[in-house]
């Protein structure tokens, strides 16, 4: 049984195609974070949440959202103290889906951690590789550790059905992304709630 005082960690689905791998990895993401007693995690599908193309008058930083779907994404982020985004790879980066969420929001995600699974015939790296740096622009903290389902077997789960139970190869990489997770969400939720944060240069990056 979870705790109901443990941080809160969204595991956020990054495709919406009908045809889509994701489900089964997080399944499988899901299954281990089920065993952790010191977060308690929930699963955030972007199908639930049909954002269109971002066309606001500017990022929720500067200006509300007048779109229902991207309030109700927001109010939903808010809610949580980190998050963990099943990726996939399209073309060396992240689904457009994904990119659209991230920045349907802005102070929902300050000063929180996110982590990363990806798969692909390279694991997503290149697109985790993109999304650290995004994350750092929405002023996460991205962690180091990520878990890559990636070449033969990925193919073999993707088309074949393999079982991701047995790459337990991937069993190390997820345990210490865990416990990286587990570390980082604490020690932001406690700065969160104890300090004031600096001081922002007033600068937009999105070109408002």
């Amino acid at each position: 049984m979870t705790n109901p005082n443990n941080p809160k960690i969204a595991v956020i689905i990054g495709s919406t195609r009908d045809t889509r791998f994701a489900d089964k990895p997080t399944e499988w993401f899901m299954k281990r974070a089920a065993q952790r007693t010191d977060l308690n995690f929930e699963v955030l599908d972007l199908r639930d949440f049909p954002l269109p193309l971002f066309n606001e008058v500017a990022s929720n930083a500067w200006a509300p959202t007048q779109n229902e779907v991207g309030q109700r994404w927001q109010q939903r982020l808010a809610e949580f103290d980190g998050y963990v985004i099943i990726t996939a790879e399209y073309n060396h980066g992240p689904t457009a889906a994904l990119k659209n969420a991230l920045d349907y929001a802005y102070p929902e995600w300050n000063k929180k951690p996110v982590a990363f699974v990806g798969y692909g015939s390279v694991g997503a790296a290149r697109a985790i590789e993109h999304l650290r740096g995004i994350a750092v622009e929405l002023q996460m903290a991205p962690l180091r550790t990520a878990v890559h389902i990636q070449g033969g077997d990925f193919f073999a789960a993707w088309q074949q059905g393999k079982n991701l139970d047995e790459l337990t190869y991937l069993e190390p990489s997820v345990t210490a992304l865990f416990e990286e997770l587990a570390w980082w969400t604490t020690a932001l939720k406690t700065a969160r709630e104890t300090t004031n944060p600096p001081q922002e240069i007033q600068v937009s990056s999105s070109g408002e």
